[in-house]
């Protein structure tokens, strides 16, 4: 390729613990427009300097500026990633590459942000409400972990605003949840959101069904957790092979998942439509699909009738943190 023009490009990159990703950019008429993305190992490079340098080392080009949504949270320009012992910093990649605009944001700013570019081949409907374009936006993304964060309207168009939401308390709703957290608070003392609502969250039901007494575990699932992914092990065998103990623990989940977005909904007036991203909701539609998730995200009593009226989209884009960062990296 070429080396573009300075400021027809922008470099976007999507930073997490596992894996990296990192895009070249172009302004589009309605979006950035990728021209080139790769994929990294996190484990590859010692810093993410190095990583930027190999990328452009391999497709030479002048950019604008950059942008980079991370795992964690930001402070003051830096950042820590989970999983990594690397602290990314504006400044050092400021001066390193020698760029004007270099920005961190955390993964979830950088999602949401992407929303109201998405289309409508890239989200899936839940539910029969429609967006309200001048609403605030909501973002529910469980995952490796749970991320959260809103969109708020103003008349100068959209202002992310991040959020520690899953680290606040887990609320139950019935007598069993009463018990699923006495469980969790035996054994992990403070039960936050993220303990019930994330790949280990699935676990952690998973496990409170099983040491109850009120199911079996079959001896080829025990081996499958200890040698696989533990919540698509479950999910899988709830939605494939319908097995008792993993049913009953993802019919949790998605219940528990359906409160937790209500939630959400109500706090940020999210008028604009409530969406649900990270790895989980599109591998789980099916079981998103069949009601439970929408029963337990109306049950707010005399608020039934203003949550029916919110929108609520699986992102299926996932690429969107990535997209968020570009556009970021546009307008700032």
């Amino acid at each position: 390729m070429g080396r573009p023009k300075t400021k027809d490009f922008v470099l976007a990159g999507d930073i997490g613990g596992t894996m990296i990703h990192l895009g070249l950019f172009q302004r589009g008429k309605r979006r950035p427009t990728p021209k080139v993305v790769e994929t990294y190992s996190s484990s590859e490079t010692p810093d993410l300097e190095t990583l930027i340098q190999r990328f452009f080392n391999a497709h030479p080009a002048s950019v604008a500026g950059a942008c980079f949504g991370v795992k964690g949270s930001v402070e003051k320009g830096r950042s820590s990633v989970p999983n990594l012992s690397w602290t990314i910093s504006e400044n050092k990649i400021k001066r390193d590459f020698k760029w004007e605009h270099v920005r961190l944001i955390d993964d979830m700013t950088a999602t949401v942000q992407a929303i109201p570019l998405l289309t409508s081949l890239e989200v899936a409907s839940l539910g029969k409400a429609t967006v309200v374009k001048e609403g605030n936006i909501g973002l529910i993304a469980p995952g490796t972990g749970l991320g959260m964060a809103l969109l708020i309207r103003t008349e100068n168009g959209y202002v992310p605003m991040p959020s520690e939401g899953a680290y606040t308390d887990f609320a139950p709703n019935d007598e069993t949840e009463v018990e699923l957290w006495r469980y969790l608070h035996q054994h992990l003392g403070h039960v936050s959101i993220e303990r019930v609502l994330s790949g280990g969250g699935l676990f952690n039901i998973y496990s409170w069904l099983r040491d109850s007494g009120r199911f079996q575990e079959p001896d080829w699932l025990a081996e499958s957790l200890r040698e696989k992914d533990p919540a698509r092990v479950i999910a899988e065998a709830a939605m494939d092979q319908e097995e008792p103990l993993c049913a009953e623990a993802l019919n949790r989940f998605v219940s528990i998942f359906g409160a937790v977005a209500g939630n959400l909904a109500l706090m940020g007036n999210t008028t604009g439509g409530l969406y649900l991203g990270g790895r989980i909701p599109s591998k789980i539609m099916p079981k998103l699909e069949e009601g439970m998730f929408l029963n337990a995200f109306l049950n707010k009593g005399r608020f039934r009738e203003f949550l029916r009226r919110i929108a609520i989209r699986i992102i299926l884009n996932d690429r969107a943190a990535l997209l968020g960062a570009a556009h970021e990296a546009f307008v700032s």
